[in-house]
């Protein structure tokens, strides 16, 4: 590879990876309706489509670096971009349920090592002090795919049929293909540590054993004894691999990252803050194709609203925060959040169609807010040594709390759906989603209580953690 090929290319190809990746978290969220009466299977059973993403990439952001110095860049970015593909086409001909989460896993695999392993390219290629504007550069496409994830999988419904959403990727992957052969650096002039393997099978099976305890409340069928079997091997897990870690050379994350109080308070928050607000972009597009009659793109088009004000609030969090600092901006706006989440219980067919709007940008713009400063604080305070090890593990916690928050609102779902059997036709559905709401909120208010352990005096920093947000 000759180091003279133009840098630019390069940050190009590791946007389209990135937007690939951050589309494909959110595009599926308005067509599982759709996708729900194609297999034969309940709108309100169709989160393991999510989980089983979202949960994959918590699993494999763990050891992306390893296998990057392991194998190169170039051929770690080419084959994921590969995998990515092939999961798109086994998920565009599943002919069951259990086809398309199988295939979510492989769309996963390929998706997990996308924003890690380019990421590190830039690195490489980049000195220190043009990271930064290099990566907000690349940053910007992972903004975009949200915001247009939902409605474009919403027209793409009505227009053709959801096996579209995923045909979508395979000629971006192609392109992609091309260009990584061509533009990527090999990558392979580090030398590689020892991977914790036994650290990471304890991690990962943690990970899993949590995810599917809760997503076997509602989906698996699982008995309870099962789930709570699942659940306490699941925290046994991430226990042992804690206590490992200490007395590991080379641990996947150090021990030494929870010394840092900004880093150990900003994980936590994360991880439940988003237990609760990641379940939203699953629930609302299932509440108003479900419950208030819209079309996939009628409920696509809704959560413009939502992207919209999010990108808008992202320009006051650093004066919010340099006025108020950290831990009253956070604890205050995670309440915001919860208190918003909770209005959705309001939500009713006769509800005008200019406050539905409202609701949903303040909501938006609520917790967009909360994403940035979030990860800001979380990553301030790390130096360079610890930068990358801090961001992978906020990363992958971003990644677990997506499937650990959809699990857990479908098991509260399918619960209040019981609950409410006395209600007639459509008003249990209805019934069943206001207090998920009301639920979820509450998880939210209650995680404030996590970010009043900050210091009032943790001041802002600048540093390359800010260009490096993810949602």
């Amino acid at each position: 590879m000759n180091n003279d090929h133009p840098r630019p290319i390069l940050l190009w190809l590791v946007a389209i990876g990135f937007f690939m990746q951050t589309l494909d978290t959110t595009i599926v969220n308005t067509a599982l309706p759709a996708m729900a009466k194609s297999l034969g299977e309940s709108p309100l059973r169709m989160q393991s489509v999510i989980v089983a993403y979202s949960l994959t990439m918590a699993m494999l952001i763990p050891a992306s670096g390893w296998i990057a110095d392991r194998l190169g860049t170039r051929r770690v970015y080419f084959g994921a971009i590969v995998l990515f593909a092939i999961g798109s086409l086994l998920c565009a001909f599943s002919q069951s349920l259990s086809q398309l989460v199988a295939s979510r896993v492989v769309q996963g695999l390929g998706g997990a090592l996308l924003l890690p392993v380019g990421r590190l390219a830039v690195l490489r290629a980049f000195p220190r002090e043009k990271f930064l504007a290099a990566m907000s550069f690349v940053a910007i496409p992972g903004m975009i795919g949200p915001l247009l994830g939902p409605t474009l999988g919403g027209w793409l419904v009505v227009v053709a049929s959801w096996h579209w959403i995923f045909l979508i990727n395979v000629p971006v992957a192609l392109v992609g293909c091309i260009a990584t052969l061509k533009h990527m650096p090999v990558g392979r002039d580090q030398v590689a540590t020892r991977l914790d393997l036994g650290g990471y099978l304890l991690l990962a099976f943690g990970m899993v054993a949590m995810s599917l305890s809760l997503d076997g409340l509602s989906d698996l069928g699982l008995r309870q004894a099962t789930v709570l079997v699942l659940m306490i091997f699941g925290l046994a897990s991430l226990v042992s691999y804690w206590l490992r870690a200490a007395r590991q050379p080379h641990p996947l994350f150090s021990p030494r990252l929870f010394s840092i109080p900004t880093l150990s308070i900003g994980l936590l928050g994360n991880l439940f803050a988003r237990i609760g607000s990641s379940c939203m972009p699953f629930l609302i597009p299932l509440l108003l194709q479900v419950c208030l009659g819209y079309s996939p793109l009628q409920a696509g088009l809704m959560m413009l609203p939502v992207a919209t004000a999010g990108l808008l609030s992202k320009q006051m969090a650093m004066t919010l925060v340099t006025r108020f600092g950290y831990r009253m901006v956070l604890v205050v706006n995670t309440a915001l959040v919860g208190i918003a989440m909770a209005t959705f219980a309001l939500m009713t067919p006769a509800q005008p169609l200019w406050l539905r709007i409202v609701q949903l940008a303040c909501f938006g713009a609520v917790n967009s807010l909360q994403f940035t400063v979030m990860n800001t604080v979380t990553l301030k305070d790390l130096d360079g040594g610890m930068a990358s090890s801090g961001n992978s593990l906020l990363s992958m916690v971003q990644m677990l709390a997506i499937s650990m928050g959809v699990a857990a609102a479908s098991a509260v779902l399918a619960a209040f759906t019981n609950f409410f059997s006395s209600a007639a036709g459509i008003l249990q559905t209805l019934y069943a989603f206001h207090a998920t709401f009301f639920t979820m909120g509450l998880i939210t208010v209650a995680s404030a209580w996590i970010f009043w352990q900050l210091s009032p005096g943790v001041e802002p920093a600048r540093g390359p953690h800010e260009a490096i947000e993810a949602h």
